[in-house]
């Protein structure tokens, strides 16, 4: 953990510390993990001599840091019957801490798996998956939310958004450990990821400590070699199935898999294989689903049981964000999750620019008992929201035709409701200290509050319509301007308190949000972050 690796496992930082320079030379090949370093080994306890063992089982246990138990296991192939364990103590990777007899074959192992990286780790059982993976975003986890263990795509054309919503789940998920590929993309992505992650901290039993301590880097930038790129998406799966392995919940981000087509093509041009669409190899489709299908939620092989999950985000950059590439289309015949960036949205600073009209999560269902235990009304808030927003794209063409003035009341209700919806619910700041990271409560609540107003105002004037003092979304506004405000600012809000900092994942050296004004603001203002004064 907190360690970066080339697409081929080579350490980048022990190259460089090495080479003094800052490529990679030709020909150099250094181990993955330092035969240096002395890790404090401590044996499980049911463990010892004359015990039966079998693959996956956890035989010791290496405290990496504060974060990570590193659960030292039986390789997936190997079982037979105990022969010496090392006491505890200090060992490092080469030393031989278990050996085993299995039919008179001796086997020694120590405290390093070798595992081929194209080759799928064995599991007992694969799990339905039905737990949210949170990320903080609320257009993610409230219209179209993944589960742990799930498969999700995120294509967008240049500029939309996709690697600062990928570092957002990295940062934000409910995950044990992150896995970040960058594979293809520009050096300065990894440079940010570098520069900005170690600043980021998150509150674990009542200390802070950094994120880069559950995270490992996976780079492979756009100017290392093309072969190396299209074998870093696998280093990146494999490295997430041995921490799922342990018991723990990962997350892999593998930014952008377009880059990792493009090595493919160039690779299959060499091999003089035939093109298909695009120039892309014929196999193109089958080889993203084998990579995809290794997500999951599983129980683990061996002893003690227990499971863990794997859930792959995969950005897509099509070009010119034609989402018919190759490429986009054959990823999301795989994915169960497709959040669509929009270029419009991204260009009128819409962020995350998710077009909550085309993009799709088939884990609703999945997700029903959870909500159920947890959020039982969240469901029908969901529907509702949804229902305003489609409602409000079919009343935007006729706007622009005729205008607003000669819609109904209950219509005008619905468009100023989706405004509200769309600007301080969806839209989220993610530099700013109170809304790059939203807590499920907080999501809910805002949710419901808004959809409530919504039903409100318009029993209200339905009612009314009749009457001879009828209500009108003009009355609403005028006698009810501050209820607007404080749905508008609730955005700036942790519960039922203004945001005070702590708690939750923070970042050194950021400011607060700007404090509430002391008189009452019309309904239009403070609707943007960035107008909040």
């Amino acid at each position: 953990m907190g360690s970066i690796f080339d697409g081929i496992q080579r350490p980048l930082k022990d190259i460089t510390e090495l080479t003094k320079t800052i490529y990679i030379p030709r020909g150099i090949n250094i181990p993955a993990l330092a035969r240096n370093v002395t890790w404090d080994f401590v044996p499980s306890k049911h463990v010892r001599v004359g015990s039966h063992v079998t693959g996956g089982d956890i035989y010791g246990v290496v405290t990496e840091n504060s974060l990570i138990q590193h659960k030292i296991m039986v390789p997936p192939r190997s079982r037979g019957t105990v022969t010496h364990v090392a006491p505890p103590g200090n060992y490092d990777i080469s030393d031989v801490v278990l050996e085993l007899d299995f039919e008179g074959t001796k086997e020694k192992l120590t405290m390093m798996q070798v595992w081929p990286v194209r080759q799928t780790r064995p599991v007992a059982e694969k799990l339905p998956a039905n737990y949210p993976l949170l990320t903080g975003q609320r257009v993610l986890d409230a219209l179209f939310p993944c589960v742990q263990g799930g498969t999700t795509a995120i294509p967008g054309a240049f500029g939309c958004g996709k690697t600062v919503i990928s570092q957002s789940l990295s940062k934000y998920s409910n995950s044990d450990v992150i896995i970040y590929v960058g594979c293809g993309e520009r050096g300065n992505e990894m440079s940010e990821v570098l520069r900005d992650f170690p600043e980021l901290t998150m509150e674990v039993d009542g200390r802070t400590e950094t994120i880069m301590k559950r995270t490992a880097l996976v780079a492979n930038t756009s100017n290392m070699p093309v072969a190396a790129r299209e074998a870093s998406i696998y280093t990146g799966i494999t490295l997430s199935e041995y921490f799922r392995d342990m018991g723990y919940h990962v997350s892999m981000m593998a930014d952008s898999t377009s880059r990792w087509a493009e090595a493919l093509r160039e690779i299959s041009g060499r091999l003089a294989e035939m093109p298909a669409d695009s120039g892309y190899p014929a196999y193109l489709g089958a080889r993203l689903a084998s990579f995809y299908e290794r997500a999951g939620r599983v129980r683990c092989l061996g002893s003690p049981e227990r499971e863990g999950s794997v859930s792959i985000v995969g950005a897509v950059s099509p070009p010119g964000g034609d989402f018919s590439d190759p490429v986009t289309s054959a990823t999301l015949g795989i994915v169960q999750v497709f959040w669509g960036l929009d270029k419009k949205l991204a260009q009128r600073k819409h962020f995350p620019s998710v077009n909550w009209l085309i993009s799709y999560s088939k884990y609703l269902r999945a997700l029903e008992q959870h909500y159920e235990r947890q959020h039982p009304d969240f469901p029908a808030l969901r529907t509702k929201a949804k229902e305003i927003l489609q409602e409000e794209e079919d009343l935007a063409e006729i706007v622009q035709l005729v205008g607003k003035a000669s819609l109904a009341e209950a219509d005008k209700i619905t468009l100023e409701v989706a405004k509200l919806i769309k600007d301080d619910f969806l839209q989220q700041n993610g530099y700013s200290p109170y809304d790059r990271f939203c807590p499920f409560y907080k999501t809910v609540g805002m949710l419901h509050n808004m959809v409530t107003f919504y039903e409100l105002a318009r029993h209200a004037v339905e009612t009314t319509a009749q009457a001879e003092h009828r209500v009108t979304w003009a009355t609403i506004r005028e006698n009810l301007g501050d209820i607007i405000y404080k749905l508008s600012a609730m955005k700036f809000k942790v519960g039922c308190r203004p945001w005070r900092g702590g708690g939750g994942v923070t970042a050194a050296g950021r400011g607060r949000p700007p404090p509430r004004p002391a008189a009452s603001p019309g309904p239009r203002e403070g609707r943007r972050g960035q107008d909040h004064r």
